[in-house]
């Protein structure tokens, strides 16, 4: 059976997550990680806060929002 995570769960739970980062992240460990999990949900955690809770979304749900990144629709949260 395959194990179905909700938001909020602790990254220490799962167990299965192999976590990646961009080569963009902060060398001081400051950045966001992500992880497919067996269900092909994907979580996403701080990496500031490794055993901290973590987001789990579906494909879709992060492939629009990845869509939106690349279409610079949150450039205004980053540009000072």
């Amino acid at each position: 059976m395959i194990q179905r995570y909700v938001n909020g769960t602790s990254a220490t739970r799962l167990t299965e997550a192999v976590w990646r980062k961009s080569r963009h992240s902060n060398p001081n460990g400051s950045c966001v990680e992500l992880a497919r999990l067996a269900s092909g949900e994907i979580a996403m955690r701080n990496s500031r806060d490794p055993g901290g809770p973590a987001l789990v979304y579906t494909r879709a749900e992060l492939e629009a929002f990845v869509y939106g990144v690349k279409d610079g629709e949150f450039d205004d949260l980053i540009v000072n």
